[in-house]
């Protein structure tokens, strides 16, 4: 019988899960999808491979779902497919390894204790991270689980490139910067050598632009990453959905001093009502803004684009060059108007944009003359996260 490996993303108010077949060389996908509106309005949708939907639920109005429930729901919807009885192992995507967990491991009771101590360094994600990790190790004690990190592939670092210009009393308390995001780029250094006409080296100097709901920008230096706009935490660097990147640090000391806000307040205005939302007072999705015609709409798209092509001349400049242009992630992937408008900006670089490549979805968007080419590369964390746990659980073909 098939081992099956399940992949869990677990979030405050969702949980998103893969299934593989461990019994294949490239982990072929099983089954996908997620239960998203815990503590709210919960709902559940899973396809198949194939991208078709396979199984839908939604509770009734005023129904309440916890982590643990969600979790049952899932095993229920898997053993119905006839796999659950088969789970050989689980991964997680956990947001913060700190500077002690720089690759994944298997979690055992210490690692979960020392993970549960990073939570003040991602306070938002960690204990949500960890919890379907509680949860199964109580109702299935003997399926091994790994945690793989979305910092660890940021630990390939330079020193100056981590460090703040802060008291040795701050740095030595973790304050540093980490970086985010770290499973998607892997994923995607790993699609390097794949793509043709690229420099040596797997393959070069590249910049990643991975642009969603949460958005930032990766340097790597032939498949290592070296620098990252992403810092301290997943709030840093470009303007995304709704968290607003970079920041003067003197704007939180005047909504202290001057607007009396606390530190939940501020917490909330940053993370949750700002970026495209904030600018546009419309919606945090960019195909919301490409769609309408207001102003406000029109200038969160001008300045979510300024500053994804300023901070690319920062990975520029870190590089020394570039060889590679690269986007990935739901908006990166799928918005060419977002792709045109970056590389119109970052042409000085020499690129040389293949508009109708762009509309076809590439993978390459760039013309032959370009001294930079340009890609588009669906990234795929789960199946990263999945490829951890096999190799460290001996999950293997027969």
């Amino acid at each position: 019988m098939a081992n099956i490996l399940l992949v869990l993303n677990a979030g405050s108010s969702s949980i998103k899960f893969s299934a593989y077949d461990a019994d294949t060389d490239d982990l072929q996908l099983v089954t996908r999808g997620q239960v998203e509106g815990l503590f709210s309005a919960p709902r559940f949708a899973a396809y198949n491979a194939r991208g078709e939907k396979s199984g839908e639920h939604a509770w009734r109005t005023g129904d309440t779902l916890e982590h643990a429930d969600a979790i049952a729901h899932i095993s229920a919807y898997l053993r119905g497919l006839g796999v659950g009885h088969r789970l050989k192992a689980v991964g997680h995507r956990v947001v913060h390894g700190g500077a002690q967990f720089t690759k994944p491991v298997i979690v055992t009771e210490h690692v979960l204790n020392e993970l549960e101590r990073l939570t003040p360094l991602a306070p938002l994600h960690q204990p949500h991270n960890l919890k379907p990790i509680h949860i199964i190790a109580q109702r299935h004690p003997d399926v091994p689980q790994v945690a793989c990190f979305d910092t660890a592939f940021h630990a390939t670092q330079p020193e100056v490139a981590s460090a703040f210009a802060l008291p040795e009393s701050l740095t030595r308390r973790g304050v540093r910067r980490y970086g985010f995001h770290g499973l998607s780029y892997e994923y995607v250094s790993t699609q390097l050598p794949n793509l043709p006409n690229l420099p040596d080296g797997a393959r070069g100097r590249t910049v990643v632009a991975h642009l969603g709901n949460g958005a930032s920008l990766c340097a790597l230096d032939a498949g290592r990453s070296i620098a990252t706009t992403m810092g301290f935490t997943a709030l840093d660097g470009l303007m995304m959905g709704t968290r607003c990147g970079n920041l003067d640090p003197g704007v939180l000391l005047y909504m202290i001093d001057e607007l009396g806000m606390n530190a939940r307040e501020i917490e909330d205005v940053l993370y949750r009502q700002s970026g495209l939302l904030g600018v546009s007072g419309l919606s945090g999705d960019m195909r919301t803004l490409i769609a309408s015609e207001d102003s406000r709409a029109r200038f969160a798209i001008e300045l979510y684009v300024y500053r994804i092509a300023r901070e690319a001349g920062s990975m520029i400049a870190a590089l020394r060059g570039i060889d590679t242009l690269v986007f990935t992630a739901g908006v990166g992937e799928n918005s060419a108007d977002t792709r045109r408008r970056v590389c119109e900006q970052l042409a000085w670089c020499g690129i040389d944009f293949d508009e109708q490549a762009n509309v076809a979805r590439g993978p390459r968007i760039s013309k032959d003359t370009s001294k930079v080419g340009v890609w588009i590369v669906p990234t795929d964390e789960e199946l990263m996260i999945a490829r951890h746990t096999r190799n460290l659980t001996s999950v293997t073909r027969g």
